[in-house]
């Protein structure tokens, strides 16, 4: 497979267009300040995320970082905590990224700009490297990533309710993979949209940021082209356990 999820955390090596990658999606930088406004008052834990996705990088032997949007948590103009916590990650991170804008990157682009990094900002419908599309998954993505061979999407930070024998809950972070469905594409964009591809679901790299409770009645998927544009879809913890299809778990 094209994207292999690496056991254990929500990062996927990617061997594309002549690169191996590292794919993440919702890092979510400056979390705590942003949580903080809202009356929850959390350490921060920006050191740890970027420990983790250095290690990640080495791990994987990636050429490429690329994050699946939400590289930062606000909406506008970033907090100073979120500049710092940026600044400190980009001038560790060693290899070019690629970050494909989400709904909380509308005001990155100028705080990027003062790092000395390699980092490519690409329009939120989405960017292919070889035949990997990617996308946040807040826009619908562009014909041409529906086109390639696999679509990666972020947005969704996709969580299940696991209960046990006694009726204990807990919630656990997923990948959800699936086939895409062209009719809500080709509806959208009007005759002539097409895809075979093969889709994955990534989830949230920074486990403070919440998710969509994919096997809970009721709840419902942000990205405008879920869950309709979705087929077959199973789902899986961050250990590799196969849990099948996500809305019967």
């Amino acid at each position: 497979m094209r994207v292999e999820p690496l056991p254990n955390a929500p990062a996927a090596a990617i061997e594309t267009g002549g690169e191996r990658l590292l794919a993440v999606a919702d890092y979510h930088a400056g979390i705590e300040a942003g949580l903080r406004y809202e009356g929850v008052e959390l350490q921060s834990a920006a050191s740890e995320r970027r420990e983790r996705l250095l290690a990640l990088l080495d791990r994987a032997r990636a050429d490429r970082l690329v994050v699946l949007g939400d590289l930062g948590h606000a909406i506008g103009d970033p907090f100073a905590e979120e500049r710092e916590e940026l600044t400190a990650l980009f001038e560790a991170v060693d290899v070019p990224v690629t970050l494909v804008k989400g709904n909380h990157d509308g005001d990155v682009e100028p705080v990027l700009a003062e790092i000395d990094a390699t980092i490519d900002v690409t329009p939120s419908h989405g960017t292919r490297i070889g035949d990997v599309g990617f996308v946040h998954g807040h826009t619908w993505p562009a014909p041409d990533v529906l086109n390639a061979e696999v679509v990666c999407v972020g947005h969704e930070h996709p969580v299940v309710r696991l209960e046990d024998e006694v009726g204990g809950a807990r919630k656990e972070r997923a990948w959800l993979r699936g086939s895409l469905v062209a009719d809500p594409f080709a509806d959208h964009y009007g005759a002539g949209v097409e895809t075979n591809a093969d889709l994955v679901v990534f989830p949230a790299f920074n486990d403070r940021s919440g998710g969509t409770w994919v096997n809970v009645e009721g709840q419902d998927f942000l990205a405008p082209f879920l869950p309709d544009g979705m087929a077959d879809a199973e789902a899986f913890l961050l250990d590799g356990t196969r849990l099948g299809q996500y809305r019967r778990v």
